[in-house]
């Protein structure tokens, strides 16, 4: 595909989410979030030689993707009156959100209560808390995600002033990837000379790929948009919660409101071990320090890659760092099963182009 104009991709891009007039601080924090490095992935599977395009998310405020939602829902509800001075925020999570949620909101001074599965990981526990979240978590028994929700609804229920966030059915999540992630990635992919023929990205609350996906098919009309699965939990292709796996931040209990399948193209599935084995490799082999997801969306962009023929430009994000992940199985040895597709990808190193103003 042929590279598009600048102009036209200025176009797509709408102004930026924090108005002049916003408090001083926040346009302090939002000034911390989003113009991430694209970096080019160079790599060989099965003697091939290809590039992938990934958005660095991990160098956002507290290292991950969330920070665009957060800073897209927060800003629009204070704008709005949504989110006064002196409410709570209260927000269930699998992690990176609530932090983003909580270092933001702490930030502008408001009581933050996270609710969040207990088995995520030990780091995000520890990261909530010390940015000041007052954590609750919430068993299987207690319903687990779907439980986690429920508590956020009855404590705005039975007390005033708490503001939800509600990132699965809030669309102010998917305007913020439409209004910065999709714009700096077309416009990081067209100083390279390309237009995306394809985009990846794990589906957690469907924010990213919903807003990235609108802003690319906006310049690039024939672009494919591929919402990515643990192919252990199945739950998009389902239409339901099927099995587990060790992919956190993706893959929830159920099909977030966000996602709208009518914008989408095939769902890919990756095994969560496969996703672990390739974020091994980009942290010990490029010394990139990524998160499960990310070793997922590279599997899952290169399948896509491998669909549209030698050269095909396929995109995807980096979600987060590996740090809220040296509990997990990240940190130990993973065995490879047959079907894998890590142990056949080379990686041969990468690029970074900056983000232009």
């Amino acid at each position: 595909m042929p590279p598009i104009a600048l102009a036209a991709i200025d176009r797509v891009s709408r102004a930026r989410m924090v108005p002049a007039t916003a408090h001083p601080r926040l346009r302090a924090l939002a000034s911390l979030i989003g113009r991430t490095p694209l970096l080019s992935i160079h790599l060989r599977y099965r003697g091939v030689e290809r590039v992938i395009h990934a958005k660095a998310e991990h160098y956002n405020l507290t290292g991950s993707i969330k920070d665009r939602m957060a800073l897209s829902i927060l800003s629009r509800a204070i704008c709005s009156g949504a989110l006064r001075p002196g409410d709570t925020i209260a927000e269930a999570t699998s992690g990176n959100a609530g932090i983003a949620l909580t270092s933001l909101g702490r930030a502008l001074g408001h009581k933050v209560d996270i609710y969040m599965p207990d088995w995520m990981s030990d780091e995000r526990k520890a990261l909530l808390r010390s940015l000041g979240a007052d954590l609750h978590l919430v068993t299987r028994e207690e319903g687990g995600f779907i439980g986690a929700i429920a508590a956020t609804e009855q404590l705005a229920r039975r007390q005033d002033g708490v503001f939800l966030p509600c990132q699965f059915s809030n669309c102010d999540n998917a305007i913020g990837h439409c209004d910065t992630t999709g714009p700096e990635l077309l416009k990081q992919m067209a100083l390279l000379g390309l237009a995306p023929d394809a985009f990846v990205a794990g589906v957690g609350t469907g924010g990213t790929v919903m807003g990235v996906g609108r802003a690319l098919r906006a310049a690039v009309p024939g672009v494919k948009i591929h919402p990515l699965e643990p192919k252990e939990s199945p739950t998009l292709s389902t239409g339901h919660k099927i099995g587990s796996h060790r992919i956190q931040g993706i893959s929830d209990d159920f099909i977030p409101a966000i996602v709208d399948f009518a914008e989408l193209d095939d769902v890919i599935a990756v095994s969560d071990g496969d996703a672990i084995l390739m974020a091994q490799a980009l942290a010990s082999e490029l010394g990139l320090g990524v998160g499960i997801s990310s070793g997922a969306n590279l599997i899952g962009a290169l399948m896509a890659a491998e669909r549209l023929g030698p050269d095909a430009a396929v995109a995807t994000v980096f979600c987060d760092d590996n740090k809220k992940y040296l509990s997990t199985a990240l940190a130990g040895s993973e065995p490879v099963k047959e079907g894998y597709l890590s142990p056949e990808i080379e990686l041969l190193g990468f690029e970074a182009t900056c983000c232009p103003a």
